[in-house]
């Protein structure tokens, strides 16, 4: 991954999110969860195997600010879900969930959902674990579907279930 090319993608570049959800081949993802309202799919530069955005199907760009309260639930219980379902695929001593981005790039709201493997030393866990800057993972196209696969198993047999609306 050249992380120079990333960054100026991300910054003037088309939303990634909604370039996905238009088809864009360019911003191509496997999806591992879809319904009216969001959208999960795999990180195509992952720092952690299995690592998962989930992201509203809406343009929004702040969790606060751009969605009320029954939205900002609604989303919430998607990453839940689907965080339990990264931790039934992937072994993980702890999973991360976090939300970046900012109107200079990535602006499109989205949480990351990484599962840090059992093992993993202290000084590489946490932030380390998901900079880009410390390498980027490569599964082959053929892992990369057989991963999501196995995720799409797991979270329809949890069988998410949000509030209406």
């Amino acid at each position: 991954m050249d992380l120079g090319w990333y960054v100026e993608r991300t910054r003037s570049g088309p939303c990634f999110v909604c370039a996905f959800l238009a088809g864009d081949p360019e911003y191509a993802h496997e999806t591992v969860f879809e319904d009216e309202h969001h959208v999960a799919f795999l990180d195509r530069w992952p720092t952690l195997p299995g690592k998962v955005l989930v992201a509203p199907k809406a343009h929004v760009e702040h969790a606060v600010r751009d969605l009320d309260a029954a939205a900002y639930t609604r989303i919430m219980l998607v990453v839940r879900e689907v965080a339990l379902a990264v931790e039934e695929v992937f072994p993980s001593e702890r999973t991360y969930l976090y939300s970046l981005g900012s109107r200079q790039g990535n602006a499109h709201l989205h949480w990351h959902i990484a599962a840090l493997p059992p093992g993993v030393p202290y000084e590489r866990q946490q932030f380390h674990a998901l900079m880009t800057e410390h390498g980027v993972l490569s599964p082959s196209p053929q892992e990369a579907a057989a991963a999501a696969a196995r995720l799409r198993s797991a979270i329809a047999a949890r069988a998410i279930r949000t509030p209406p609306g």
